[in-house]
C-alpha cells in the first residue's frame, strides 16, 4: 500500500487508518475488491492509496491544497489497482464529489455490517460489545503468542495467530472502537481514559501486524473489559 507523493504522502497513523476503515476491500462501491489475498504458502495485500484531489494535474487538482492536505486522510481513499488506475487515467468521468461519495458510502456499509450504532444506555451498548471482546480473547487465548506452542519451533501456530489477527481481532477491534466512539457520551471520566489507551493500543497493534512496525507499543488495557465484560 504505497504512495510516493513527497509531503502529499500519508504518514504511518493515516495509511492504518485508511486500511482499517476500508474493512479490507475496495472502497468503489461498485467493485468491493477483497485487499487482501491468501495463497497456500503467504498472504499479500493488494491495496493502493488513491489521492481524491490530484497532487499535481488532472481534473481534480486543487492548488489552493498545501502537499500536507492533499495527503491527510480526508484526501485519501484506498482502492484496488484497477479501480485506482482507472480513476486516475479518466479524471472527468471521477470527479472529487463522486469519490468522496464512494468513501462516505463504504463507510455507512461498513457501520450497517456491523450494526454501529447510537444505543439507548449501556446495557444495550454492552450487549454488543460483550460478544466481540469474547471472541478477541478467545481467539488470544487459543492461538497467541502465550500458548505452549512458543516453544514448539516446528508450529504452524505464529502463522494461523497472524491470520487470525488480520481476519478477526483487527476488525472485531474496529467494532468496538466505532461503537464506543457512536456512545461516547455513556462513559465516566475513567473510561474514557480506558478508551483513549484502546485507541492508541489499537494503533500500534495494527502498525505492528500489518505494517510489520518492530515497535509493540501500548499493550491492551484489560480495565476495557471491567467495562463491557
Amino acid at each position: 500500500m504505497s504512495c510516493k507523493r513527497g509531503k502529499a504522502s500519508p504518514n504511518p497513523f493515516t495509511k492504518t487508518k485508511l486500511f482499517a476503515n476500508s474493512g479490507g476491500f475496495c472502497q468503489n462501491p461498485d467493485c468491493n475488491e477483497n485487499l487482501f489475498k491468501t495463497f497456500e504458502e503467504k498472504e499479500i495485500h493488494i491495496a493502493e492509496i488513491a489521492h481524491i484531489i490530484s497532487v499535481n494535474k488532472g481534473a481534480r487538482k486543487n492548488s489552493k491544497l498545501t502537499p500536507e492536505e492533499k495527503g491527510s486522510y480526508e484526501n485519501l481513499i484506498l482502492l484496488c489497482p484497477n479501480c485506482h488506475t482507472t480513476i486516475d487515467k479518466a479524471e472527468d468521468d471521477f470527479p472529487t464529489e463522486l469519490i468522496l461519495k464512494w468513501k462516505s458510502e463504504h463507510k455507512n456499509k461498513l457501520n450497517n455490517v456491523f450494526g454501529i450504532k447510537k444505543y439507548k444506555n449501556r446495557n444495550e451498548a454492552r450487549k454488543h460489545i460483550e460478544p466481540i471482546l469474547l471472541e478477541n480473547r478467545m481467539i488470544f487465548e487459543t492461538y497467541g503468542p502465550n500458548t505452549d506452542e512458543r516453544y514448539n519451533p516446528e508450529s504452524t501456530m505464529p502463522v494461523l495467530w497472524l491470520k487470525k489477527i488480520r481476519e478477526f481481532i483487527i476488525p472485531n477491534n474496529r467494532k468496538i472502537l466505532n461503537i464506543i466512539d457512536s456512545n461516547y457520551d455513556l462513559l465516566n471520566s475513567d473510561e474514557k481514559i480506558v478508551f483513549e489507551s484502546f485507541k492508541h493500543h489499537l494503533h500500534d497493534f495494527e502498525s505492528k501486524h500489518i505494517y510489520n512496525e518492530e515497535s509493540n507499543g501500548i499493550q491492551f488495557p484489560i480495565k476495557i473489559t471491567e467495562t463491557y465484560v
